[in-house]
């Protein structure tokens, strides 16, 4: 949604989500990101996450990053939804392919 280099760790928020599975995790965990960009368009640098269970079914994760600053970040693509449409999660990998709405 933005150039990420030009995004501070400025302030640090907090997030948790969680699904019946592992899939419906990640689009709870990507959805509680949008809505944390929502509100005041705070943009996140780095994210650390913490999965909760085997195979996880939650996690608590911290964002560190910064308010939207029109002078200082571009405006890409805005995301409005995530879906689990086509959705693939692969932990041991560590990758998942999501489709989003835009």
């Amino acid at each position: 949604m933005t150039d990420l280099r030009n995004v501070r760790p400025r302030e640090v928020r907090a997030v948790s989500a969680s699904g019946d599975d592992p899939e419906s995790l990640v689009v709870a965990y990507l959805t509680q990101l949008l809505q944390v960009h929502e509100p005041d368009g705070f943009l996140a640098r780095r994210i650390e996450v913490r999965p909760l269970g085997s195979p996880p079914t939650a996690l608590v994760a911290s964002l560190q990053g910064e308010t939207f600053d029109p002078e200082r970040h571009t405006v890409r693509t805005e995301v409005k939804a995530v879906t689990l449409h086509h959705l693939v999660f692969d932990a041991r990998a560590g990758r998942a392919r999501v489709i989003v709405d835009i």
